[in-house]
């Protein structure tokens, strides 16, 4: 079965473009490449071995658990604003608790709230 002029000016044509199709990819993938090389070259240098953090002379750093009470919100029956907090701008510090008994700390032992009950 013999091809017609029109099928093979058709198959020459797209082989053609495939082969244009790949080297438009590779010159896109080469063009990416030096990019990201001249990106990298403007970012600042990576640490030494020397810049690196040092462990302390005492060794690691051992944590240190402790049960902490928050700072009481004046009950003067104002509006408090967050701007208005000991911290301000929000944050609320904190202090050691006197307790430091886990038994103390159990949530859910003086109050009612959230019991499942119908509250009274």
């Amino acid at each position: 079965m013999e091809k017609t002029e029109w099928e093979l000016a058709v198959t020459s044509m797209s082989a053609l473009l495939m082969w244009i199709a790949g080297i438009v990819v590779v010159l896109v993938l080469i063009g990416a490449f030096i990019l990201g090389r001249r990106i990298q070259n403007r970012e600042s240098p990576r640490p030494t071995p020397e810049e690196q953090p040092k462990m302390p002379e005492g060794g690691p750093v051992v944590e240190e658990q402790e049960y902490r009470d928050p700072d009481e919100v004046p009950q003067d029956g104002g509006r408090l604003l967050p701007h208005e907090l000991k911290g301000g701008y929000g944050t609320s510090s904190t202090h050691r608790s006197a307790s430091q008994d886990p038994e103390d700390h159990k949530k859910g032992n003086n109050s009612s709230f959230g019991s499942g009950g119908f509250g009274s």
